[in-house]
């Protein structure tokens, strides 16, 4: 889920030098409450990786469960009892309609077809399980941890369109970094979006964490105090909430690259993470968001959320293909364990309908 490139310390943020909006009530606890985990001993700057385990039945199952259609849409092509060019084009078909688009198709295609002859499948069923192999294989590279702790604070920075889920993301992202001992401050940085600012807070207050606002002020100068805030009180994550923008509103766009380079004075060499929220219900739609993103901002990492509606999950594999921006965390439900690490192969056990 992450690396650590520190030893944790116990210390608690100190200091006041910047305003704070939101400091959240004893009596308003979070759902869960923070719990630090044990890392091994390491001297500064050594990655500290966190044991990753296996996704457990129950996610797998939410996976699946949010994947059926396309999943079982891949699956039933696999009832016959025959490997023809009849079942590759169907799958040509299905990929494609599942937003996995032409060129990364194409490549799984062709891939599967190598490793059909390789493995002298017989069955349709052998010839899934070779596809889930593929489709794991092309998703690889975008299996990453994310790393926190090679400065303090990491500075996250949240992108994204509105309705992608990226203020939600950033509660349940909290949860997680508390979780693993973390001390987190927010930043409201969406100053344009009606009740953004409430929203932070919401989630800071759930997660009793600070979050760093101004009533109607200057997205960049909230990133600035908090980033500055955030190193006052040696807080690890600090995490900069930002304004919904459609990748064709150029100069919203250009207020996005502001916030960046503000950050930057605000600390040298950050934002360390900037992070491109997308929704999975937008398909092809979806590539074109990470292109504008990176080609503007230079992605360092996605969240894909709303797994567990309608979504057809294949533009991930156009995004393997097009742009390999690391996918850190998928989301398929509104609870605070629903945002859970990318793991290629579960992903492509779900997608092609496999138990």
């Amino acid at each position: 889920m992450f690396r650590f490139f520190k030893r944790k310390s116990t210390a608690q943020p100190v200091g006041a030098e910047a305003a704070v909006a939101a400091e959240p009530p004893a009596q308003n606890p979070p759902s869960a409450a923070p719990q630090t985990a044990t890392q091994p001993a390491a001297s500064a700057g050594e990655a500290v990786p966190v044991a990753e385990q296996p996704p457990a039945a129950g996610w797998f199952n939410r996976l699946r469960t949010g994947l059926r259609k396309t999943g079982a849409g891949i699956s039933g092509l696999f009832a016959g009892s025959k490997i023809d060019e009849a079942l590759y084009e169907e799958l040509e078909a299905a990929l494609i309609m599942a937003d996995a688009g032409m060129p990364a198709t194409t490549a799984l295609l062709a891939d599967l077809r190598k490793r059909v002859k390789a493995a002298r499948a017989e069955t349709p069923q052998q010839v899934r399980a070779l596809l889930a192999d593929a489709l794991a294989d092309l998703l690889s590279p975008l299996q990453k941890p994310l790393d926190i702790g090679r400065q303090t604070p990491t500075v996250l920075m949240m992108v994204g369109v509105n309705g992608a889920g990226k203020t939600t993301t950033i509660g349940k992202l909290t949860q997680h970094l508390l979780r693993a001992g973390e001390t987190v401050l927010l930043a409201a940085g969406d100053t344009f979006r009606a009740a953004a600012r409430e929203q932070l807070v919401a989630w800071g207050q759930r997660n009793a964490v600070q979050v760093i606002a101004q009533q109607g002020g200057d997205p960049a100068a909230v990133a600035f105090d908090a980033v500055s805030a955030g190193r006052a009180r040696g807080v690890d994550v600090v995490i900069v909430d930002t304004a919904g923008r459609l990748p064709t509103q150029l100069h919203l766009m250009e207020e996005l690259k502001k916030v960046k380079r503000v950050v930057a004075k605000a600390m040298d060499g950050a934002p360390h993470e900037i992070l491109l929220v997308i929704d999975a219900n937008n398909g092809q739609n979806a590539l074109a968001q990470v292109r504008a993103f990176d080609d503007a901002l230079g992605l360092t990492g996605l969240v894909l959320t709303k797994l567990d509606g309608s979504a057809k999950g294949g533009v991930i594999a156009a995004i393997a293909r097009e742009r390999p921006v690391p996918v850190y965390f998928i989301g398929v439900g509104e609870g605070l364990d629903d945002l859970q690490p990318f793991d290629a192969a579960a992903f492509a056990r779900a997608l092609v309908g496999e138990g």
